[in-house]
């Protein structure tokens, strides 16, 4: 019994020294530990702010894809215009005429495909943001839970 209370007290000073000298905050620990800290709050003020940037770019986006969707619209109805004069011009025997409203509605076609061209871009810059928007909040949220 005296010497498992022996064995029993030896373990319990040698664990308590060590735990004492753990706690010891020595200078150079103090200074790493208020370093990171500095860090961290930096690295969340820059997630906040890529945030903000992100969330910007997003509302461009939207506003560049509202606006296509507004040209592709007046590019289609300027197409059917065309073609009323077009054929109203074929029905009164003037082919001069119809060429020329060919030649518009021929422009007007191309103006609808890049139009496209650019709604679909926009469409990709916006999931893009959204991804970027995300991602940097996962990060803000690492960086507060310290992970």
């Amino acid at each position: 019994m005296r010497r498992n209370l022996a064995q029993l007290l030896a373990v319990a000073v040698l664990g308590l020294g060590a735990a004492a000298f753990a706690q010891d905050g020595s200078p150079s620990d103090l200074h790493n530990d208020r370093k990171d800290l500095r860090q961290d709050k930096r690295d969340l003020n820059h997630d906040r702010k890529d945030v903000r940037s992100d969330k910007r770019d997003l509302n461009q986006d939207r506003r560049d894809r509202n606006a296509d969707r507004r040209d592709i619209n007046k590019d289609q109805r300027d197409i059917n215009r065309d073609r009323r004069e077009r054929n109203a011009d074929l029905k009164a025997g003037d082919k001069k005429d119809a060429r020329a409203e060919q030649r518009d509605i021929n422009h007007d076609k191309r103006d609808i495909r890049s139009d496209k061209r650019d709604l679909h871009q926009d469409r990709k810059d916006v999931r893009s943001d959204k991804r970027d928007i995300k991602h940097d909040r996962r990060d803000i949220h690492k960086d507060k839970n310290g992970k």
